[in-house]
């Protein structure tokens, strides 16, 4: 009863949303946080409708009724609240441990739970004394970047090591650990993998699995995974050193292996990069040190940074079908690899310059005027050519330094109905009779979702690619210049 009136006030605040197009109020947590609202409904607790009183109980006896039948005295269930750094258990106590660690900032846990807190402070605090005893919930030991509280990110990656150092103690020499990540951010990764690593636990399989609703708000307008990557780890066996130069094959193959498998299943842009995570560190994983020939040790961040080369060549070669990318410049793999796996989002500058750099693109070379990349604080953003059609310092150039410029330059002349133009431009540029140009127009056209403009632009130019072909003339014209003819 006390849960049930949990989650009926998280229906029945002024926090909670009206939803007009359903009829329906959406309880507080529709995101992870708390958001303020200018209008609010009621649900009516009798009403038979979603978010009463009774719809509330009934899920919570369904709840407890499966509860029930695993319930006996040999495997009734225990629930302890304690922190995850000191767990009064033995050493090689459990069979099997499954956790979601939080990933830096991401989510308050502490602070979000107290909406819930203190409602069942008055409704089952005479009961649960022990549990409820304090004004709020304890957040001295959160694991949370918080600087608020003088939690900066560096006590979030020490408590997490120490945190997996105690899975490591209390699970069995043959038990196995899962862990549970969903996070986009490279640096999130290289602190959860480089915290399992120091505390001695080996990754041996990993799976990506779907978890998110797409209609989430946190979603919107960002690159969220739509994926949970589930790691299934045991504790290392043997503590070994290994040169970098001599796995590389192996964890190459490895993760290859594992791409084909999720390119088959249809994982597709942020998710499969994050997906390829896995599979090496499987590989990386099983020595307890990997050092380059010159005794220095491989870092996490190397490592991932040698995955995503292998990742962004893969899907290169899958997006274009075909294995031979010469006739792509760095520029036109950048974009289509941003498109897939990003489409349209802006993208925070470390994780855009981690999928950059591999590709050979330097963002910071980009974002000047006339650029194809704009900068808005800690994000960036890759811009199509509608957006760059509105920039006179692009709209001027003379010069095509890239096959993503002269595609914008194609499809901002169609756009304006200049068609008689395109076969000029493209042929004084070199990619009239360029096939890879046409074959990366039709694989950014690919990856972009139904009802993109670009994708709209692209696929209305492609379709006149014979009209085109079929004249030409050659003169050094900026594109106003053409306009202007």
């Amino acid at each position: 009863l006390g849960l049930g009136f949990d989650v009926f006030a998280a229906y029945n605040c002024s926090l909670a949303r009206y939803r007009g197009d359903t009829e329906s109020i959406e309880r507080v947590f529709d995101r992870q946080a708390l958001q303020m609202l200018w209008d609010y409904g009621e649900v009516n607790p009798f009403g038979r409708s979603r978010g009463d009183w009774l719809e509330i109980l009934g899920l919570g006896i369904k709840v407890l009724e499966n509860c029930l039948k695993i319930n006996s005295k040999k495997n009734s269930p225990k629930i302890f609240q304690v922190s995850a750094t000191e767990l009064p258990f033995p050493n090689n106590y459990f069979d099997a441990i499954i956790t979601d660690p939080p990933y830096y900032d991401n989510v308050a846990y502490g602070d979000l739970s107290d909406f819930f807190y203190v409602w069942l402070k008055r409704v089952l605090g005479d009961i649960h004394q022990d549990l409820l005893a304090t004004p709020l919930t304890p957040k001295s030991l959160e694991i949370i970047q918080d600087p608020a509280r003088g939690k900066d990110s560096k006590f979030f990656e020490r408590m997490l090591t120490k945190a997996f150092r105690e899975i490591h103690r209390v699970l069995k020499p043959d038990g196995i650990a899962v862990i549970v990540f969903a996070h986009k951010s490279t640096e999130a990764w290289e602190a959860v993998i480089s915290s399992l690593l120091e505390s001695g636990l080996v990754l041996t399989a990993s799976w990506p699995i779907h978890t998110e609703m797409r209609e989430r708000l946190i979603a919107h307008e960002s690159a969220a995974l739509a994926s949970s990557i589930y790691m299934v780890c045991r504790k290392r066996v043997k503590e070994e050193t290994a040169y970098f130069n001599e796995i590389k094959e192996e964890l190459e193959r490895r993760v290859k292996e594992k791409l084909e498998q999720f390119w088959e299943q249809g994982i597709s842009g942020a998710d499969f990069f994050v997906s390829a995570i896995g599979p090496a560190v499987e590989v990386f994983g099983r020595y307890s040190r990997v050092e380059k020939f010159s005794g220095e040790e491989v870092s996490v961040q190397e490592l991932l940074e040698y995955v995503r080369r292998i990742v962004s060549e893969y899907a290169l070669e899958r997006v274009l079908k075909s294995p031979d990318l010469g006739g792509v410049d760095n520029v036109a793999r950048f974009y289509l690899i941003w498109r897939w796996t990003f489409g349209n989002a802006k993208v925070h500058f470390d994780d855009a310059i981690k999928l950059s750099r591999p590709l050979g693109v330097e963002l910071t070379e980009m974002w000047d005027k006339g650029g194809l990349v704009e900068k808005e604080g800690k994000f960036v953003r890759v811009l199509g050519p509608l957006e760059r059609a509105r920039d006179p310092g692009f709209m001027k150039r003379r010069r095509i330094t890239s096959m993503i410029d002269a595609l914008h330059y194609a499809l901002i002349l169609w756009s304006k109905g200049r068609r008689e133009k395109i076969k000029e431009f493209l042929e004084e540029t070199g990619y009239l009779g360029n096939e890879m140009f046409w074959r990366t127009a039709q694989a950014i056209s690919e990856v972009l979702p139904e009802g993109d403009k670009e994708k709209q632009l692209i696929q209305g130019f492609l379709y006149g690619r014979e009209e085109y072909l079929k004249g030409a003339r050659a003169k050094e014209l900026s594109l106003l210049d053409f306009m202007e003819r």
